[in-house]
């Protein structure tokens, strides 16, 4: 037996964890993780159709697949950051959605099957900037404004 006490359950979790994680920073992880999905679901089926299918360019089609299925990184990385409560996680989640805002424009602009998800990627973009950048999600993520920094 040691003499010295069990460190508590506050002492063990990182800055800012104090408290249950706010509602709005899990439904911004969740919008996040949404879109991660979307663009690997997107690059998988470029991908399959690419190696499986008769594209005009099949470098081009495996290339596109490839891409977006990195790039799907991003989205999700920043998602588990949001849902750990990690402060780095809100640049990456900022990031993701500004990008988004031109996709749903260009959808946006197609004559076809392509403006339903131009409204929906606007809708889930503007959502989760709007999540992301609200106080008490900054709170929850420890992030301080400027003037606030430790001394």
């Amino acid at each position: 037996m040691s003499s010295e006490p069990n460190p508590s359950a506050d002492a063990a979790a990182p800055a800012g964890e104090a408290g249950a994680r706010p509602v709005r920073l899990t439904v911004a992880a969740a919008l996040a993780g949404l879109e991660g999905l979307a663009l690997v679901a997107g690059g998988a089926w470029m991908l399959v159709g690419g190696l499986t299918g008769h594209p005009d360019d099949r470098t081009q089609a495996v290339t596109g697949g490839v891409t977006l299925i990195v790039l799907a990184l991003l989205p999700l990385l920043a998602a588990r950051g949001l849902l750990a409560r990690r402060g780095w996680s809100r640049g990456p989640a900022l990031i993701t959605q500004i990008m988004a805002l031109p996709v749903a424009y260009n959808l946006l602009q197609a004559d076809s099957i392509a403006i339903p998800a131009g409204i929906a990627l606007a809708v889930v973009a503007v959502a989760a900037l709007v999540l992301i950048v609200n106080p008490e999600t900054t709170r929850a993520l420890g992030i301080k404004g400027p003037g606030n920094a430790p001394k």
